[in-house]
């Protein structure tokens, strides 16, 4: 019997990146499209392990799961706990702010709070905002978005830090609006146990195939389609 492909995860909504596990559609949206492309290029069955955010890369250390897909930005921090992939995703930061609030620019953050997720790209990113009050979330929430949209509504933070895709959904939202967005060029990639060479070169070699013959980027195409694809070529070709 072939073995599973076990990709760790969190269980909640984040469109266009992925919707809370359906019992009837599965899970869905462009993290899980790319996790199915993957799993189907090695032959092998796709399961998810569900996890709260800070236990993922701890689990994988574990050989609970064999990778996180999920949001992983490849950062130095990270890199000296898992290996990584080459991405298969690049996204630049934006900040949310409720609707209305004049808040155009970095220096207008001076004093307010900034939400973003505890050790991310995007909490690096904050805390370059000079005087602005940094808020971290993450640790055991299953929904840490959701946790920071929901303070941020509640006038708890002033703004919420994240990656430009997951703001995508929200653009007419009634309750917030974009400020602006930093070209950070952030690279998502698929987290492997620095002792599990063998995993890392499988998943990497499927995800330079998926790229390379058009597949991610017809993912991208119907997930992402506001979005720039990063890797060049449209749906033919791929740059790294």
């Amino acid at each position: 019997m072939t073995e599973p492909l076990r990709l760790a995860c969190i269980d909640s909504d984040a469109a266009p990146l992925f919707l809370r596990d359906d019992p009837v559609e599965g899970r869905r949206g462009y993290e899980p499209a790319v996790a199915e492309l993957i799993a189907d290029e090695l032959g092998r069955p796709l399961e998810w392990v569900f996890l709260p955010w800070a236990e993922m890369l701890p689990a994988v250390r574990r050989g609970e799961a064999d990778g996180v897909l999920c949001g992983q930005g490849i950062t130095e921090s990270r890199l000296r706990e898992v290996d990584f992939t080459r991405p298969y995703a690049v996204f630049h930061e934006s900040v949310l702010i409720r609707r209305g609030d004049p808040v155009r620019s970095a220096e207008d953050l001076r004093g307010r709070k900034v939400a973003a997720i505890a050790g991310s790209t995007n909490m690096a990113l904050a805390e370059t905002f000079d005087g602005a009050v940094t808020v971290p979330f993450g640790g055991d929430s299953d929904d840490v978005f959701g946790d920071m949209l929901e303070a941020l509504r509640a006038g708890e933070v002033d703004a919420v830090v994240d990656d430009d895709v997951v703001f995508v959904p929200l653009g007419d939202h009634p309750d917030f609006e974009l400020a602006f967005t930093v070209r950070t060029g952030n690279r998502w990639a698929v987290g492997v146990a620095k002792d599990r060479p063998e995993d890392l070169a499988a998943l990497d070699g499927a995800l330079g195939r998926i790229i390379a013959d058009g597949r991610l980027a017809k993912a991208w195409a119907e997930w992402l389609p506001a979005l720039e694809y990063p890797f060049g070529g449209g749906a033919g070709g791929a740059e790294e």
